[in-house]
């Protein structure tokens, strides 16, 4: 019986690890797709009012993208979801406010929203020069109230409408 317990929480572990390999790909190719783009910030902020719509009006999250820096240094991709409140601009500088119900972290895996608590967050969107990129300007988005948390990507295309009661 050991043995088999031994055996279910080692295929665990590396599903988690596989889970964490995807995310980590699927992060930096969204990234090179939005720099690819050329898209600055007044655009993607367009975006995030879509989303602040459909969230009042429909109880939409969507599903995003983040890094997380470590105490150790390393910086890792988490998957989440996000109800967008409002979009505010002022003086120069846009932020979000919004709910984020974290899906899945290296550490605790799938998370259930039955049994987390979503955090409210704010982000700030702006523009950026891309170096590695032969100094283009590109768009960023980084969690203004937790430093940990930067370069947010969150898809328009992929939609829950079942997390909104979490969410309040």
């Amino acid at each position: 019986m050991d043995d088999a317990t031994s055996v279910i929480a080692d295929y665990r572990r590396w599903q988690r690890f596989q889970r964490q390999d995807q995310l980590q790909r699927e992060h930096a190719a969204a990234l090179r797709k939005l720099a690819d783009s050329g898209a600055m910030a007044s655009r993607v902020t367009q975006g995030y009012r879509s989303m602040a719509d459909k969230g009042v009006q429909e109880g939409a999250c969507y599903r995003t993208l983040f890094r997380r820096q470590r105490e150790d240094a390393t910086a890792l991709a988490c998957e989440g979801w996000l109800f967008v409140r409002r979009v505010l601009a002022e003086g120069g500088t846009t932020r979000v406010r919004a709910t984020l119900m974290e899906g899945f972290t290296l550490e605790a895996g799938f998370v259930d929203p039955a049994q987390h608590s979503p955090n409210k967050i704010t982000l700030e969107i702006f523009d950026e020069i891309l170096i590695q990129r032969d100094m283009q300007l590109g768009c960023r988005i980084d969690r203004h109230d937790d430093q940990r948390d930067t370069h947010f990507v969150t898809f328009l295309d992929s939609v829950r409408g079942d997390l909104a009661k979490y969410m309040k």
